[in-house]
């Protein structure tokens, strides 16, 4: 994420582009995924639904899969060696899907194959630019979440984040993000 230096978090690169797949982009993303086999297309649903790093998502197992909650376990890779997991709600589909994969590791595949698969699905939806990779649909969740209202310290929770200030970045977004933001203030007037 931008900023790590200078301590500064954005939506945003320097030159102003997108972080972020837009709610269009995100559609296409899994429509194109849609058409994989189903292990890879539920890899490529998994991440955009989670919101976890690819490493994150490449550490799953069954065991971490709640289909009574319709929810996964996902251990925090970032954390400097200590065991911290979240628990993250997904949609009961993908919960049933994941368990049906089978006993152990969830992906047979190496991060470098997770990631070429991520870029080929951005690839065959036409998303280009810097938010066609595994860290766009990072930051694509967190503004989903914001756009949907979810309270700050949630959004916090479900990405593994320790500081607040870190998650607060998808609050601030422009385009149609935006104009959906400001357009709930209206509702009110």
């Amino acid at each position: 994420m931008e900023g790590a230096m200078t301590g500064r978090y954005e939506a945003y690169d320097a030159e102003g582009r997108r972080k972020y797949l837009t709610k269009s982009e995100g559609i296409a993303y899994l429509r194109s995924a849609s058409q994989l086999p189903t292990q890879r297309r539920l890899f490529c649903q998994t991440v955009f639904f989670l919101g976890c790093r690819i490493t994150e998502a490449l550490s799953l197992s069954d065991e971490d899969i709640d289909v009574a909650e319709f929810a996964i376990r996902v251990r925090c890779l970032k954390k400097r060696g200590k065991l911290i997991t979240r628990r993250i709600p997904i949609p009961e589909t993908l919960a049933k899907e994941l368990k049906a994969l089978g006993v152990g590791n969830l992906w047979p595949f190496s991060r470098s194959t997770g990631w070429r698969i991520i870029k080929g699905v951005m690839n065959d939806a036409g998303i280009n630019g810097i938010q066609a990779t595994c860290k766009g649909l990072r930051h694509a969740f967190g503004v989903r979440g914001a756009l949907g209202r979810v309270p700050v310290n949630v959004i916090q929770k479900w990405m593994g984040h320790s500081n607040p200030m870190t998650t607060s970045i998808y609050l601030a977004v422009c385009g149609d993000e935006e104009r959906e933001l400001i357009t709930r203030t209206w509702d009110d007037a």
